[in-house]
């Protein structure tokens, strides 16, 4: 799997590192590491069971070996678990020399047609809406929404992806996709696309992962760990990716 070659290449990154400190929200997670660098990723709530005291293994990670808890964005058994090592992935990608590519003349460096057809599998309106009226067609899935609800009219049926990801030209794919693991099968199909970008704050952006993997862009966040406290507090009472996003340090980098 992707994820496992995420963690190999994070390995260095984490070896001697601990976990400092942490913060589970009811939309993000919060992973401080040792070396004071932040992660943060998503809470993918709609498959997460009911119930009190059912989360037992968050309780006792602080203190612990960054590398092992990091192992659960592929070992975890839920995708709260998997969430948790996504979060210490992303904070130990900010170690890395990554450089930005250009996108001041196009859209993640992205170079778009009128005849494009651009999928995105995770709504993110202001991605959706960058496309508005630049190409043929922009069509949006998220599961989440498909099951609970929320932004009717917009959000396509899950099981019409099959027939719609292998016309499209130009994909992305939330980073939320590692963390429940469904990254391998839509990349499957997407048979035509040109560009793949794995977007979101629950991307990790190592590189060398994802080589031959056809992803051509890594467009995800570091967090300015000087604003530890505020982004760590915001997440704490509910808050989402625009209620941090002033902390955000954002990155697009070509695999």
């Amino acid at each position: 799997m992707i994820v496992e070659r995420v963690i190999e290449e994070a390995q260095p990154y984490l070896e001697g590192i601990k976990i400092k400190d942490a913060v589970i929200g009811i939309s993000l997670i919060g992973m401080e590491l040792s070396n004071n660098h932040v992660g943060v990723s998503y809470v993918l709530r709609e498959d997460l069971k009911s119930g009190c005291s059912i989360f037992p293994y968050a309780q006792d990670i602080i203190g612990k070996d960054s590398l092992e808890i990091a192992e659960w964005a592929l070992t975890g058994q839920d995708d709260l678990q998997r969430s948790i090592g996504v979060a210490v992935l992303t904070a130990a990608s900010r170690s890395l020399p990554l450089v930005d590519v250009d996108t001041s003349i196009h859209p993640f460096s992205i170079e778009i047609t009128p005849e494009d057809n651009v999928c995105l599998i995770g709504y993110i309106p202001q991605v959706a809406n960058m496309f508005n009226g630049m190409v043929k067609n922009v069509f949006i899935f998220d599961r989440g929404i498909s099951k609970k609800g929320g932004i009717f009219g917009k959000v396509l049926p899950e099981e019409e992806q099959k027939g719609i990801l292998p016309k499209c030209e130009i994909v992305f794919l939330s980073g939320t996709t590692v963390i429940n693991h469904s990254l391998e099968y839509l990349l499957s199909l997407c048979k035509n696309a040109r560009e793949i970008v794995l977007i979101g704050a629950s991307t990790p952006m190592f590189p060398n992962a994802f080589v031959g993997t056809r992803v051509s862009i890594l467009a995800g966040s570091w967090w300015d760990e000087r604003e530890k406290d505020k982004i760590f507090r915001i997440i704490s009472l509910a808050g989402g990716i625009s209620h941090i996003s002033k902390f955000a340090i954002k990155k697009n980098v070509r695999v």
